[in-house]
């Protein structure tokens, strides 16, 4: 498994940008498709945005398409999530989430990812 540490969180005015950044602690991070997927109170954790592990093809939820641009840098084992034009109801808690072993296809699904990290916060006021 790859061990993950998100950071870049905090609280912004709507309108405004965050930038997540992800660490990943181990090699297997380059033939690892990655994600990111959030959860607000009392709602499940959702799909935002996921990124082949050649990094030529991403997917997008269809509430960020636009706003939010996936990225990663194999070398320095770090994925990013730029995140604009931010919205009240993007506030969340982000995770950050590997799947390994060359995927044959970016997957949407959260039980389909084995390796996530702690959680970085993403407050947006209104």
């Amino acid at each position: 498994q790859v061990q993950l540490v998100e950071s870049g969180g905090g609280l912004v005015q709507a309108g405004g940008s965050l930038r997540l950044s992800c660490a990943a602690s181990l090699r297997t991070f380059s033939n690892s498709d990655m994600g990111w997927f959030r959860q607000a109170p009392g709602k499940n954790r959702e799909f935002v945005a996921a990124i082949r592990w050649s990094g030529g093809i991403t997917n997008y939820a269809d509430s960020v398409k636009g706003r939010f641009t996936i990225s990663r840098d194999n070398a320095k084992l770090t994925v990013f999530l730029q995140m604009n034009s931010l919205k009240p109801e993007d506030t969340a808690v982000y995770y950050c989430a590997a799947r390994g072993g060359y995927p044959l296809t970016i997957v949407t699904n959260s039980a389909r990812y084995n390796s996530w990290g702690q959680g970085t916060q993403g407050t947006v006021s209104s």
